[in-house]
């Protein structure tokens, strides 16, 4: 993939395709880059063009100047969607990006093809309650992160992914954040329970791994309630980052989602 920055924007993006075929933004997890979907690329990559960035704070994005927040991280998508001559995208994002893509979602629909949320929750309407609940583990992780990053990611990787070949891959990278990066996470609260229900005039679906929290499990069903029309999918065999535990099977929902066959 091409690496690729924007002069006034601090995110770095990678960029692959460039042919006639439809578009697709994966968006990663917290702590990690955009090498969490490398299998993603392989799987997806003949079929359609891909796009992939590091959110502000992680992998390479980290030259910022003052006021860049993760708040402003639409913004920088639409800027690379424009300078790419992009029109439609597919969206799909895992964790936090699952959060991000909702919130580009919510002020551009136009350039929205889909959206594919796992690991995630409704940002138009989150329960007060999981709100707290939500934050108050994010402030646990980082007091971690203040003593050790590894400890940290050591102990991170265990709620982030199931098998042990995903939990080592996020463990690597999760190693590499500094800690200096998690002010940038604190913008969030821009996003959540901001805008009001609309209908979408697109497809959605929304999911997670069968051994995810339960917290999230009750998050994705809140959601469905909130958008009956949205499709809603359990991964068997997978914790939180459910691409990285079970590709084979994220890859099949998304073709499945998009109207395509997969044949194995």
């Amino acid at each position: 993939m091409e690496e690729r920055k924007l002069e006034k924007s601090p995110i770095v993006y990678y960029i692959s395709g460039g042919e006639k075929r439809e578009w697709i933004l994966f968006l990663h997890a917290a702590f990690v880059d955009h090498n969490m979907f490398a299998r993603q690329v392989e799987d997806f990559g003949g079929q359609y063009n891909i796009l992939l960035l590091d959110i502000i704070g992680h992998g390479q994005s980290r030259k910022t100047k003052k006021g860049d927040g993760i708040e402003k991280m639409s913004v920088w998508i639409r800027e690379i969607l424009d300078a790419e001559k992009i029109e439609k995208i597919h969206l799909v994002g895992i964790s936090l990006g699952a959060v991000l893509a909702q919130d580009f979602a919510n002020y551009y629909p136009e350039y929205v093809s889909s959206l594919a949320c796992f690991g995630g929750y409704n940002i138009n309407n989150f329960d007060m309650t999981m709100q707290k609940e939500n934050a108050g583990e994010q402030m646990r992780m980082m007091l971690r992160a203040l003593v050790s990053v590894r400890w940290f990611a050591k102990e991170n990787k265990k709620v982030s992914a199931y098998t042990k070949e995903a939990q080592d891959a996020f463990y690597e990278m999760n190693s590499h954040f500094p800690k200096s990066s998690f002010r940038y996470l604190a913008g969030l609260g821009h996003m959540v329970n901001v805008h009001p229900k609309r209908e979408r005039n697109y497809p959605l679906i929304i999911g997670c791994g069968e051994y995810d929290i339960p917290m999230e499990k009750q998050a994705v069903w809140n959601w469905k309630a909130d958008e009956p029309q949205g499709e809603v999918v359990i991964l068997k065999g997978a914790g939180h980052c459910v691409n990285m535990d079970v590709p084979e099977e994220f890859h099949a929902v998304l073709e499945r989602f998009y109207g395509n066959e997969v044949v194995r």
